[in-house]
């Protein structure tokens, strides 16, 4: 009988707390460590997962690291601080939403100590994380990815194999660039509408089970139609920062950005005039692009 894989974790936040449980509750050894809030952590440990006192010692107790984190900036020093602990054969998982720029460095650097490197980003929110039906797309080399993906299969209900390392991370991003794109069309339809007279329900009544209906839709229209502050928790700052990666990416391969640059910069409106808090979610937007319209 093959020995299972032991699991590290770091970033139980929105997103990780979920994939963390799914985790440690479909039999894998855990071990997570705390950051800024403790709740997740202690949860996790209720459920069976161990809590490592720091990063190097998180290292030295797993064969295979998932990090779910803010962005490259903090991807980079977490794997700065794991280094001293890994083993040689061990596997670390990106599943942040990176700049592919950083994910191929940090793999070259890790292939030197003999450590393999994954880039597995997601999609959809908290509550999949929590039902474990998230999607994911993976860049990795063939034997590591079949080697990851049992454990990511805990978490996620769709994986698709993208490629060499770095593929799932300029995949994901483009993935954003259409998600963020529709949030940005979204907010700015919703102030035309009322400019015209046209109310946000009657808006609704005319797009909703029509062609231009789709998920992302109804979680952003959950707090433009309903009110629901946390109908899709993904902050405006992580949006804003996504969308300044799809630039980047999209200058380093010499295409133009007339509609990302325009996407984004709705967001740094919205960064610009007070949307920069923890608790400041994408369809929030509408608030901001309505201010920005002379709209209450």
């Amino acid at each position: 009988m093959t020995q299972k894989e032991k699991i590290g974790f770091v970033g139980v936040g929105l997103m990780g707390h979920g994939m963390a449980k799914n985790i440690v509750e479909k039999g894998y050894p855990l071990t997570v460590i705390a950051h800024r809030n403790r709740k997740a952590v202690e949860d996790l440990v209720t459920r069976g997962a161990s809590e490592a006192a720091s990063l190097e010692d998180l290292a030295r107790s797993a064969s295979i690291i998932f990090l779910c984190l803010t962005s490259s900036t903090e991807v980079a020093a977490v794997v700065a601080e794991l280094k001293p602990g890994l083993g040689k054969g061990s596997v670390i998982v990106d599943c942040s939403t990176s700049e592919p720029t950083v994910t191929v460095r940090l793999a070259a650097e890790l292939a030197e100590l003999e450590v393999d490197y994954a880039d597995a980003p997601l999609s959809r929110t908290p509550k999949e994380a929590w039902a474990g039906t998230l999607d994911c797309m993976v860049g990795a080399q063939d034997a590591v990815f079949a080697r990851v993906l049992p454990v990511i299969e805990t978490w996620a209900g769709k994986v698709v194999h993208m490629g060499g390392i770095g593929d799932g991370h300029r995949m994901k991003l483009l993935n954003n660039f259409i998600s963020l794109g529709y949030a940005a069309l979204y907010s700015e339809a919703l102030s035309l509408s009322r400019k015209v007279g046209i109310p946000v329900e009657t808006f609704d009544k005319v797009i909703r089970g029509g062609r231009m209906d789709c998920g992302f839709y109804q979680t952003f229209m959950g707090y433009a139609l309903e009110g629901n502050r946390e109908a899709h928790r993904f902050t405006i700052g992580n949006a804003y920062k996504d969308m300044r990666y799809v630039e980047s990416m999209a200058n380093a391969a010499q295409v133009t950005t007339t509609m990302a640059s325009a996407a984004k910069n709705s967001f740094a409106l919205a960064m610009s005039t007070g949307g920069d808090g923890p608790e400041d979610y994408v369809p929030h937007l509408a608030d901001f692009v309505a201010k920005a319209n002379g709209i209450k």
